[in-house]
């Protein structure tokens, strides 16, 4: 057997590689080197905007207007959508004249002309509940008005789908009796042609007509049923139309008589300040200033629900959603965002909306309008707990999102969650990834993986780990011996990485290592921790 031959078979008995022929090159080999080894754990989860706002109205209200559209990028401060503001700028007024009120009678307590002041504030007050009389009977007239509109409606879409019911029966009832033989009396002399026997065909052209009528009672059918369809689709929607109209009614109603009653308590006060007006001891002064005090933040908390009907933007950024349109009854918002480890990003997995309705008929949800900043990204994911261990702010991450196979993008460990999460009833914690770059391909809600790396050592020695076996509880490698055949040689492992595993001892820099086939078929590649 020659050399080349018995370092073949020596091979396929210590290495497991491919069968050998003759003339065979030289077993592969790769050589100790200095670089990095590292280790690291890997975990996918999905992109998030680096900052979330999910805006609301401060109290129920009616849409009025909507000023943007999802995709827009808005700027800080800048409004965004309005309810109807008619209760807040009846309640300003009616704080307004409560302040004035109010000041006329600490006007009286400090020497002031307090009656003329009592006096303008009563006509201001009773000017106010004939406004707002006027105003909610108005309301209340529409409302009427368009209940009744509604409803004349309904009426009228039901009669439409009972002619069209009778229709249908008349064409299924004639279909019938065209189809049954008959004989009819002869006519009278001059009443209109002899009518034939359904059942005796007068002649040959006479069953070609009995067929032409048969389907041109089919087709009458057809046409009846559609008609029938049609007109109950129509008595549906006039029905929701009714429904709706006459749960406006209502609403407005109840609004209309809190603020009647509002307007007449505050007349009922303004006269009691005008009839005491001669006869207030100056030494409730100091308790009318208290009074005052207080009206004055009514009146400012009234200003501020007056500014609340209007949205706006908290910050600069992109609406990515819009939960109502213009003429929806909305609730106040509320609702909570569970935000990632060490940011003001939020947990993808823990991110719902909770919608209902409340007893006005306002739907409420966990946000109106949703502001992103979709500049800048993190990635949420969760590790398992073994993996979490290893995983510390400050890490070193790559980042591969899965529609861009081509994209790798660096990052960095922000924190972890000191708790953990049952997450598919796996125990995990939660880490915040910033990423270090932007890239317009990346958008909110992608999925990706990030491959931490939890421990590197720089410029040391090194073998592939694919080189690496364990006999009797050593780590060793094959080398090419002198005459060519392989020698099992033990070194002194350091960090065990993903792809290389650093050497101690035992193995010099630039010695030949021989590599298994398989190794060779599929070489090492990839992105992920070295």
């Amino acid at each position: 057997m020659t050399r080349s031959r018995l370092a073949c078979g020596l091979v396929l008995a210590g290495l497991a590689v491919s069968a050998c022929t003759g003339g065979e090159a030289p077993a592969p080999t790769v050589v100790v080197d200095r670089g990095a080894v590292s280790q690291g754990v890997s975990a996918s989860g999905s992109l998030v905007s680096i900052t979330q706002q999910n805006l609301g109205f401060a109290d129920r209200g009616q849409v009025a207007e909507l000023m943007v559209e999802v995709g827009d990028v808005v700027a800080a401060g800048q409004p965004l959508a309005r309810i109807d503001d008619a209760a807040a700028r009846s309640q300003l007024a009616s704080a307004q004249a409560a302040l004035d009120q109010q000041d006329a009678t600490l006007g009286k307590l400090s020497g002031a002309n307090t009656v003329e002041a009592a006096e303008a504030a009563l006509d201001s007050a009773r000017s106010i509940l004939a406004a707002t009389r006027g105003q909610v009977d108005a309301t209340n007239a529409a409302d009427e008005s368009a209940v009744r509109r509604a409803r004349v409606q309904l009426e009228f879409d039901e009669k439409q789908l009972e002619l069209a019911k009778r229709d249908l029966a008349a064409a299924k009832a004639a279909c019938a009796s065209s189809a049954t033989p008959t004989t009819t009396p002869a006519p009278a002399a001059g009443s209109g042609p002899a009518l034939v026997s359904l059942g005796t065909p007068a002649s040959t052209s006479t069953t070609g007509s009995t067929a032409s009528t048969s389907t041109t009672c089919g087709q009458q059918v057809t046409t009846a049923e559609q008609a029938v369809r049609t007109a109950k689709g129509t008595v549906i929607a006039s029905q929701t139309a009714l429904d709706s109209a006459v749960g406006k009614r209502e609403v407005d109603a109840a609004s209309g008589r809190v603020s009647i009653a509002n307007a007449e308590q505050a007349v009922s006060s303004a006269q009691s300040q005008l009839d005491g007006a001669t006869t207030d001891a100056p030494a409730d002064v100091a308790v009318q200033d208290a009074v005052v005090a207080d009206a004055r933040n009514t009146l400012a908390d009234a200003q501020r629900a007056l500014e609340n009907t209007v949205l706006r933007a908290p910050v600069a950024g992109t609406v990515s959603a819009i939960n109502g349109a213009v003429g929806d009854f909305i609730a106040a918002a509320g609702g909570a965002t569970a935000l990632a480890p060490g940011s003001g990003a939020r947990i993808p997995a823990a991110v719902g909306t909770t919608a209902g309705t409340d007893a006005a008929g306002a739907t409420a949800a966990g946000s109106f309008i949703t502001l992103n900043d979709l500049q800048t990204f993190q990635l949420v994911v969760p590790f398992e707990e073994s993996d979490a261990a290893r995983v510390a702010p400050n890490q070193a991450v790559e980042v591969s999102v899965d529609a861009l196979p081509d994209l790798t993008v660096p990052g960095t460990v922000v924190a972890v969650a000191p708790t953990a999460d049952q997450i598919s009833g796996v125990v995990g914690y939660y880490a915040t990834i910033v990423l270090n770059q932007a890239d317009p391909q990346l958008k909110d809600g992608q999925t990706a993986q990030a491959d931490v790396l939890t421990d590197t050592r720089e410029n040391v020695l090194r073998v592939p780990a694919s080189t690496v076996r364990q006999e009797g509880g050593r780590s060793v490698v094959s080398v090419p011996g002198a005459d060519g055949t392989p020698e099992t040689r033990a070194f002194t492992p350091g960090l065990v990485g993903d792809r290389f595993v650093e050497v101690r001892s035992g193995l010099d820099e630039g010695q030949q290592i021989l590599l298994p086939r398989a190794t060779v078929a599929a070489s090492p590649g990839g992105s992920g921790p070295r």
